[in-house]
């Protein structure tokens, strides 16, 4: 079985979101998805809108999640990805390089983002729909 992991804070779930899931899905057989938890969010100084909890239970409800962890820190993931026995890590082409450390543990892929769409992009037209 080849395993694949990402990591996410995964908030506000949107089309980009799920492209990413679905593509690193169709490079293995089981995905992971290690989820930035409220505290680690805290030190990252990111709000998110959902808690945990209910980001887990979105995310476990997609067809192509297998299993969802928390992340606690920046640091865990040689540990994730030994612990689990992970063939390949996988994160968004706007991190390209900032994992490169992890191939030697397993195959590090980049892919591309969607276009025109991030939770952030979506908090600003909120905020701006809000101001009209």
């Amino acid at each position: 079985m080849k395993k694949v992991i990402t990591y996410g804070t995964y908030d506000l779930l949107h089309v980009g979101h799920i492209n990413l899931l679905r593509r690193a899905r169709e490079l293995g057989d089981y995905l992971i998805v290690v989820l930035s938890s409220d505290e680690f969010n805290t030190l990252k100084h990111k709000t998110a809108y959902h808690s945990y909890e209910d980001r887990k239970t979105i995310l476990e409800a997609l067809r192509f999640v297998d299993e969802v962890i928390p992340e606690y820190t920046w640091e865990q993931k040689i540990a994730d990805v030994v612990d689990n026995q992970v063939d390949i890590f996988v994160m968004g082409d706007d991190w390209e390089g900032q994992f490169d450390f992890l191939k030697e543990y397993c195959e590090v892929v980049y892919l591309p983002r969607t276009e025109g769409i991030s939770t952030t992009k979506i908090k600003n037209d909120l905020n701006l729909a809000g101001k009209k």
